[in-house]
């Protein structure tokens, strides 16, 4: 088993502080509210208590929606019927996470039945992070630290736009959801978009969302969210 060693997670951990506050945030743009394309974070659509993780909306989806197309990321089609690492590879945009989540030996794991949420940065997102972060988390050595990284965007269970919407909505604006990671990840409905903060207060919006997959669903965020480290 590689072991991430204390030194390297204290570099790793330096490096990412270093984009917290307006290097993660600089170059990132909150959607403008009323304008958001099919499949991103529109809220108002689900009754509240309905968002629990893995369980379906209650009631039946109106015809339209239950019709309507899965979005694209990246002007990439996205097949609702195959797995999480098939469509994310199909993605132009999604190319680092996609070269990390193969680093890291996670393909199996989100090819498995799941089901899976993700919450998917693009490669924007990552440039985004200090120089050399990305190609330090890449080396062998810090395998186990870019897995922590990694699971930190992943969700138990299938949980819809709709579903975060009531979610937080019945929590008073603002809820929080537990990581394959283990750390907490606050999810807040925020002037018409979704917002995420990481324990860090590190701040990403989904850009695109309830992107189907046969086992679970991906959002697709403009930030990386970032677990403690170190």
């Amino acid at each position: 088993m590689i072991r991430t060693t204390t030194a390297s997670l204290a570099a790793i951990a330096a490096l990412m502080v270093a984009t917290s506050g307006s290097a993660q945030t600089a170059g990132q743009t909150m959607p403008q509210t009323g304008t958001a394309q099919p499949g991103t974070a529109q809220p108002g659509t689900a009754q509240p208590g309905t968002a629990t993780p893995g369980a379906p909306a209650t009631g039946a989806a109106p015809a339209d929606q239950a019709a309507a197309p899965n979005p694209t990321v990246g002007g990439a089609a996205m097949d609702a019927s195959k797995p999480i690492p098939v469509n994310a590879a199909a993605a132009p945009t999604l190319s680092t996470l996609v070269k990390a989540v193969t680093a890291a030996g996670l393909v199996p794991t989100l090819s498995g039945p799941g089901p899976f949420t993700v919450f998917a940065p693009t490669d924007d997102a990552f440039g985004r992070l200090a120089p050399g972060t990305v190609d330090t988390l890449l080396k062998p050595a810090n395998k186990a630290t870019l897995t922590k990284v990694l699971t930190y965007h992943v969700v138990p269970g299938k949980i819809t736009i709709a579903q975060l919407q009531a979610q937080a909505t019945a929590a008073g604006g603002s809820t929080t959801l537990t990581t394959v990671e283990g750390e907490p990840l606050k999810v807040t409905v925020n002037n018409n978009v979704i917002e995420l903060s990481d324990v860090n207060g590190n701040k990403s919006y989904i850009s695109t969302g309830d992107v189907m997959q046969s086992n679970g669903v991906v959002h697709v965020v403009n930030g990386v969210l970032l677990p403690k480290l170190g």
